[in-house]
């Protein structure tokens, strides 16, 4: 599907936008890839690490609809990786959040429609499902704004999809990479939010994988959601520092004891397939046809009356053994 085609990533320099272009690169043979982000120094050293000649970097932000506009030109496929994204920053500056996130979305739409994109996925959190955060709320406004797009193309072949997964292993800003540094650091105790606290958790490469399948298996208007293992907050601290003293500092601003990414609401919106679930819209297209099979001839079932998706009732959960494992590979 990549080879031969041109694929631009917004917030290209972060975490997932490296290891979507090492994965691109490694796997496929296109065009062009284009890395569009604000930050100069980003840019800079992420281009001492991809060195191909399919690389191109743009400076711009998605505040920018004449730079996306730019940028977009001659390009097949969008990933939508651009978000201001720490809960309590986005709690104490809600206008910048909103900009970035509610408005940048608008932007990319609007400039993936203008230049006749094929297909863009836009990267959604767990934090958007039944939000209780500024942050949540935006990408949940990001979110039906990506579905309804679908409705706004008329005739043009421009499809666009969401995927929504929970915390990434290793990641900017997750707690695993803070409670190794504290253990390098000879820290005499660990600071947890509640210890009742779970979360959804998925590796890099199994957010990159997902998201690059959601492009073949996507119609337009679906949020695909991965069936990923959940932690316990106490299990993450053990695993990295075992034997360390826990110190409850309460939770942050804005932050939930259990995440969702599939309410009781949504469930009648809801298939099952085997290793995802997708959410249907709730409102009909002209082009939109059936989301039961897929465009890669998987097929799914329609979730039970009631059914939620949360961290702290997944059936699956890692074990600290786990943890430690998954520890290793995102050190």
């Amino acid at each position: 599907m990549f080879d031969g085609s041109n694929i631009l990533i917004t917030g290209g320099t972060g975490s997932f936008g490296q290891k979507f272009v090492a994965t691109l690169l490694s796997r496929h043979k296109p065009r062009r890839v284009i890395v569009y982000s604000r930050d100069e120094l980003k840019q800079y050293e992420m281009q001492q690490k991809f060195q191909q000649e399919q690389m191109r970097f743009f400076i711009g932000d998605v505040r920018d609809a004449e730079r996306l506009r730019q940028a977009t030109r001659d390009v097949d496929f969008i990933v939508h990786a651009a978000a201001l994204k720490q809960v309590p920053a986005a709690e104490y500056n809600p206008s910048e959040c909103i900009k970035t996130n509610v408005g940048g979305a608008e932007n990319v739409i609007s400039a993936a429609i203008a230049n006749g994109v094929k297909k863009v996925i836009a990267l959604s959190t767990d934090k958007a499902a039944s939000p209780i955060n500024l942050y949540g709320a935006t990408k949940l406004l990001s979110d039906k704004l990506f579905v309804a797009a679908n409705n706004t193309v008329g005739k043009q072949d421009t499809r666009f999809a969401v995927v929504r997964y929970g915390n990434v292993a290793g990641s900017r800003g997750s707690v695993m990479p803070l409670f190794q540094k504290l253990v390098s650091d000879d820290a005499d105790e660990i600071p947890i939010t509640d210890p009742r606290m779970t979360r959804f958790w998925i590796t890099l490469q199994e957010g990159v994988d997902f998201v690059m399948k959601s492009f073949q298996r996507m119609h337009g208007g679906e949020l695909f959601v991965p069936k990923i293992p959940s932690t316990l907050i106490t299990d993450i601290a053990e695993a990295v520092a075992p034997g360390k003293p826990l110190k409850i500092i309460g939770i942050r601003p804005g932050e939930k004891l259990h995440e969702l990414m599939i309410s009781r609401d949504d469930s009648a919106h809801t298939f099952e397939f085997a290793d995802h679930y997708v959410i249907t819209p709730s409102i009909r297209f002209v082009n939109s046809g059936s989301y039961e099979t897929n465009g890669l001839g998987e097929t799914g079932t329609p979730a039970l009356e009631g059914f939620k998706y949360a961290s702290d009732s997944n059936p699956v959960f890692l074990s600290v053994a786990d943890i430690r494992t998954l520890s290793k590979m995102t050190a």
